[in-house]
């Protein structure tokens, strides 16, 4: 099989979106004020964050997604021009009225549903285990809720400290854990060192890796290591980043 061959996946995408504004400046002193640095401000650009990155990264795969969202937040990240620091992150956060089921048309034909959660009201319990039950597919889930024994029957990705806060757990469950990888049913699967520039949407990037590779392959232990290559590649750039197939095969 030709790895580089992007598969023309067709995925429902279901999540809370924002925009991630980065501001760069130089920092010289401090303040008199205060001990804080000032920031001498540059530039500014804006990338999709949260689901909307999670759409970046799927579409960077060749896959077709069907987005279904509302924005919640602006992220105002200031970040030092010559270290590449961040001095500070300003959130502002939107609660969201959430998605119903209703609102969703699993009618069409979708590879999978993926559902990017991080909690700002789009996306309910009862709406991921509405989509568990009706979609006959595989779904894909990345959460910040702690009660994940009511999304068995998904694949459930969470990050190391999420898990540390949940109150039950579901069968299928991936833990990332950074620089040492990814745990699933007691495994750890390693990944490569390298030079971390940003760890911004690594965990977007590796859902959205995890759901490509695991439609190739059927194996969600094949889709692991392949979702761990993918996330070296996005925390060796600046702010959010999509890799490419190209770009993950060759890591």
């Amino acid at each position: 099989m030709n790895t580089l061959q992007h598969k023309k996946f067709k995925i429902l995408l279901i999540g809370d979106s924002c925009v991630d504004e980065y501001q760069y400046g130089i920092v010289d002193r401090i303040s008199p004020e205060a001990p804080v640095p000032i920031l001498k401000f540059q530039r500014k650009f804006n990338k999709p964050g949260m689901a909307s990155n999670v759409e970046q990264n799927l579409k960077a795969l060749g896959c077709d997604v069907n987005f279904v969202t509302r924005e919640t937040s602006l992220k105002i990240r200031l970040i030092d021009e010559r270290t590449n620091h961040h001095i500070a992150r300003i959130d502002h956060d939107v609660k969201s009225l959430p998605i119903t089921i209703g609102q969703v048309d699993l009618t069409h034909f979708y590879d999978a549903v993926v559902i990017s959660d991080y909690n700002k009201g789009v996306v309910t319990y009862e709406l991921m285990e509405n989509v568990i039950s009706a979609f006959k597919g595989p779904v894909f889930i990345d959460t910040k809720k702690n009660d994940l024994r009511r999304l068995s029957g998904s694949f459930v990705k969470i990050n190391s400290l999420e898990y540390s806060q949940c109150t039950s757990v579901c069968d299928d469950l991936i833990v990332t854990a950074g620089s040492k990888g990814a745990y699933y049913h007691g495994e750890n699967f390693p990944c490569d060192t390298v030079d971390v520039s940003d760890v911004c949407g690594a965990g977007d990037t590796f859902l959205s890796a995890l759901t490509y590779q695991y439609l190739i392959t059927s194996d969600i232990e094949s889709a692991i290591k392949f979702a761990n290559k993918a996330s070296a590649v996005t925390v060796g750039k600046l702010g959010v980043y999509a890799p490419t197939l190209e770009e993950i095969v060759k890591k």
